[in-house]
């Protein structure tokens, strides 16, 4: 038998009302997507924040059981969340990558979400969350801020001509003097 403290079995209820989430889900509903969009969370403060994200996805893939959160990036790591009326299991691994949650649903769905961090600028959230929820995206949750931050990042940093070509494939260096095409005769 595996002893269990008080604090486990303790079920943690929001005292203030869930916020609206600022959530992205792919448009299709296809199973066949590697995610199924992004949530940009205003905190770090999973008590706060989950209610309101269980709540959504809750009225588009049906009851969330259980959510399985990357053990990094949270202030606290409550393991049952009262959510509107039920209690929901919460799950923090050092094996989940950061930047992603997943929520079980009733049918034993998964809801596999990228999670941006709070304090990212709002224009590299908004191009993070539009990734993630694009059917057609090859990107991991742990890569996808670096690949839409990437390009801007290169820019900066070979904002020379040359620099731009010699990344592309060109090459630097003397480029042979061209020969003056001669005239042809009688003109």
């Amino acid at each position: 038998m595996k002893a269990t403290t008080a604090g486990a079995r303790m079920t943690i209820v929001a005292v203030t009302p869930p916020s609206v989430p600022r959530l992205r889900l792919e448009p299709t509903g296809s199973r066949r997507t590697l995610l199924d969009g992004a949530w940009w969370p205003r905190s770090t403060d999973p008590v706060a924040e989950l209610p309101g994200l269980v709540l959504a996805i809750d009225q588009i893939r049906g009851p969330v059981t259980r959510l399985v959160l990357a053990a990094g990036g949270w202030d606290s790591h409550p393991r049952r969340l009262s959510v509107h009326g039920r209690v929901l299991r919460l799950g923090y691994f050092t094996s989940q990558p950061r930047g992603l949650l997943t929520a079980i649903c009733d049918r034993n769905e998964r809801v596999d979400l990228l999670v941006v961090a709070p304090d990212t600028a709002s224009s590299t959230a908004d191009a993070a969350m539009i990734l993630a929820a694009t059917t057609t995206n090859l990107v991991h949750a742990q890569n996808i801020i670096l690949a839409v931050t990437a390009p801007a990042h290169r820019t900066a940093v070979n904002n020379a001509p040359e620099d731009a070509w010699e990344t592309d494939g060109g090459r630097l260096g003397s480029v042979p003097a061209q020969r003056p095409v001669p005239e042809p005769a009688g003109c």
